[in-house]
């Protein structure tokens, strides 16, 4: 078992893994990556990123390449088709990891599974979902590529509101869908949604007691079918594009009885230091709590992860230590 024996093992190999992968490979620490799939997670099906910083413009897939490769060049070993089945903490603290073929030995663990957005399963949506189609699922990340075009944007939690009020800034016109009359969302942001909607000359319409039937086109968005769930009349929409909102599912089945998991799986963590219930075990990404959904702060949080499990090496006791505003990284 000794030769696989980490350091540290990153289970998944998408942003969050990759930017822990680099920091830990680069500080010549033994390095496992493990992907279920194959390296970057659904940053891959992103035609244009624009937001993060150092490049004007670059596709999800170029930027993984990048990544993957400044992890192999410090040594990263990054194994795909390598789907985590089980994780346990043996008793002389080592983290055990099994895939269907192989177990693993790390010494520290980050998870970093991701999380997926939320599909609604109607006719359209998985054909135009596929980059530069007219299907997306963030709002922050796609509504300039929509600049003064017609977009249909359904759901009415916080990060719909919030995401739908930032298309306003750049679409000609945004049709923001809901199935009941009233918003999930906080009443600050409601009150801010009202205000833009209710706003002279406003390019925000609300489409209410309605859910999206049906995404249609040749070979690109043209058209949403909304049906009213009290009439069950269906109204045509002529739409460039579709943001669906409908919240974000995190890959964690495989880690339940293993970590601490929220009601909706996501993992809990002191998100301070990263540092989950299980000593040794780290957490960075979409998949935790308080997570930013965003590429670069996904990126960030492995690094974070990759510069406190240091102090774990050091000295286990670290584990329970209290937060301190004094207590920094450092050291890179």
């Amino acid at each position: 078992m000794a030769e696989n024996l980490y350091d540290c093992i990153i289970v998944g190999a998408g942003p969050a893994g990759l930017g822990a992968g680099l920091y830990t490979s680069r500080d010549r620490k033994k390095t496992l990556l493990l992907e279920k799939f194959y390296p970057g997670g659904q940053i891959n099906n992103t035609d244009r990123i624009e937001n993060y910083p150092g490049y004007a413009n670059i596709s999800g897939t170029d930027l993984v390449m990048k990544m993957v490769e400044q992890v192999k060049n410090f040594g990263g070993e990054i194994k795909t088709s390598a789907e985590v089945k089980k994780l346990k903490r043996r008793d002389d603290g080592l983290i055990e990891i099994s895939t269907a073929k192989e177990t693993y030995l790390g010494k520290i663990v980050i998870l970093t599974p991701g999380s997926s957005y939320r599909h609604l399963g109607v006719p359209g949506e998985e054909e135009f979902r596929q980059a530069g189609a007219g299907v997306s699922y963030c709002g922050t990340c796609d509504a300039p590529f929509f600049k003064d075009k017609v977009v249909v944007a359904v759901g009415g939690g916080n990060t719909a509101v919030e995401d739908t009020l930032h298309l306003a800034k750049f679409a000609k016109k945004v049709y923001m869908v809901h199935r009941r009359q009233e918003f999930r969302a906080t009443q600050v942001l409601v009150e801010e949604l009202m205000d833009t909607v209710n706003k002279e000359g406003s390019n925000l319409e609300l489409v209410l007691d309605s859910t999206l039937a049906e995404i249609k086109g040749e070979g690109k968005v043209e058209k949403a079918l909304v049906k009213n769930v009290k009439t069950d009349k269906t109204t045509e929409i002529e739409c460039d594009g579709v943001f669906i909102f409908v919240g974000m599912v995190p890959n964690t089945d495989f880690l339940k009885g293993f970590v601490e998991l929220t009601d909706n799986g996501f993992i809990k963590c002191e998100t301070a230091y990263l540092r989950t219930n299980v000593p040794g075990v780290f957490v960075a990404g979409d998949c935790r709590i308080g997570a930013a959904m965003q590429l670069v702060t996904a990126v960030a949080d492995g690094v974070n992860a990759a510069m406190w499990m240091k102090h774990y090496l050091r000295d286990p006791n670290w584990w329970n230590a209290p937060l301190s505003d004094t207590l920094s990284p450092a050291g890179w």
